[in-house]
């Protein structure tokens, strides 16, 4: 199975603190115990970093490991890892620096403040040939805005529920401004030398945008397209469904281009095709699956939960074929119940707190590290 399918790996930020929900920035120190994490410029945020791996049995050992290992050295501490997507009891006024000594995270400070202390998991998918690569970035950025609405867990911010599903992607500064649907990669890297030497971006991981190109070294030499768009998904299961509804998507362009890569199939013209991702990126982050968004083959109007249904049957023979299909399970799931944020928006009508909604999370990711590893041999 593995031989056929595409590497994958992931960035996971996380929030440290009490078990109540308040936020405790261990970031200074975390590094120094375990080297597969990083620090974030605000404290209170660290991110792990996976090999890459094709295997999705062996990925979700990558992600679990390191959250598990995470967790006994934080309750030694008596904190924890908390599940959520913004600063849901925190203070946002203020920027809690990780390392004063770093020049970039002093303009992030400078520039964007608490708007970037947000955690999120970054998926990547492997792909060495530059033309699918351009072309599955252009069909992944028509399309992440159902890849938000699945992992939206962020309702909350400073101890109230926002209007947002994902005030996270809401609030995040995406930068530059105006990002092209670039044709190839030449046009990516003109482009990138063009806002370095204008000033618009500082370096070249200064691309916020829902769905970037990465490689050893941006924007010359690349292998990898990373999704960024998604919030926290703490439940595993769902994370790997995830990936494996974006590889289908890329595997499935590659096989169908005519079809699938927006240039050559869609009715709209390039300019009408960037509006178009962005609105459904916002309209998206404030409604999810409720949301009403534009196609990006004919711009009809259609809802986010049917546009992700039409999706996964799409997908579902190829997934058969691949031996993945039960992975898509947890999305089936989260179509008839919701999402994380519709979740924890219901239970807080209903009148429990934030802090109450917060522990059980807690609990349910503890609950999955200690039943996987349980049934598991441990590294």
């Amino acid at each position: 199975m593995s031989k056929e399918l595409l590497l994958k790996g992931f960035e996971v930020e996380l929030f440290t603190g009490l078990a109540t929900g308040t936020h405790i920035g261990v970031a200074k120190d975390v590094p120094k115990e375990f080297n597969d994490f990083v620090n974030e410029p605000d404290h209170r945020n660290i991110e792990f970093i996976t090999l890459p791996n094709k295997n999705y049995e062996i990925l979700k050992r990558s992600l679990l490991a390191p959250r598990s290992r995470l967790r006994s050295w934080l309750t030694d501490r008596e904190l924890t890892i908390l599940p959520c997507s913004t600063l849901s009891l925190g203070d946002s006024q203020k920027f809690e620096r990780s390392d004063l000594s770093n020049a970039y995270h002093d303009l992030i400070e400078k520039e964007y403040g608490t708007k970037v202390v947000t955690a999120s998991v970054h998926i990547n998918l492997g792909i060495e040939d530059l033309s699918l690569l351009f072309s599955a970035l252009r069909l992944a950025r028509c399309e992440a805005a159902l890849f938000l609405a699945i992992s939206a867990s962020s309702p909350f911010l400073d101890g109230l529920a926002t209007s947002a599903h994902s005030q996270r992607w809401i609030q995040f500064p995406r930068t530059p401004k105006d990002v092209p649907l670039f044709l190839d990669h030449s046009h990516y890297v003109s482009w990138i030398e063009e806002q370095l030497a204008r000033g618009i971006m500082v370096n070249e991981r200064h691309l916020w945008t829902s769905i970037r190109p990465n490689g050893p070294s941006r924007p010359y030499e690349l292998n990898r397209l990373e999704l960024r768009i998604c919030d926290l998904i703490t439940n595993c299961d769902l994370l790997l469904a995830v990936t494996a509804l974006f590889e289908l998507r890329v595997l499935s362009l590659a096989s169908q281009p005519a079809e699938l890569d927006p240039l050559k199939a869609s009715k709209l013209n390039i300019e009408e095709l960037v509006l178009l991702t962005d609105l459904n990126d916002i309209s998206a982050a404030k409604f999810s699956l409720e949301a009403s968004l534009n196609h990006w083959v004919d711009g009809k109007s259609i809802i986010c939960r049917d546009w992700i249904k039409k999706l996964v049957e799409e997908v579902t023979p190829l997934a058969r074929e691949k031996g993945i299909e039960h992975l898509l399970q947890p999305i089936h799931l989260v179509l008839e119940h919701g999402n994380q944020a519709m979740n924890w928006l219901k239970g807080f009508e209903e009148g429990s707190s934030i802090q109450d909604l917060l522990y059980d999370s807690i609990k349910e990711m503890e609950e999955e590290e200690t039943t996987f590893f349980s049934q598991n041999v441990v590294e």
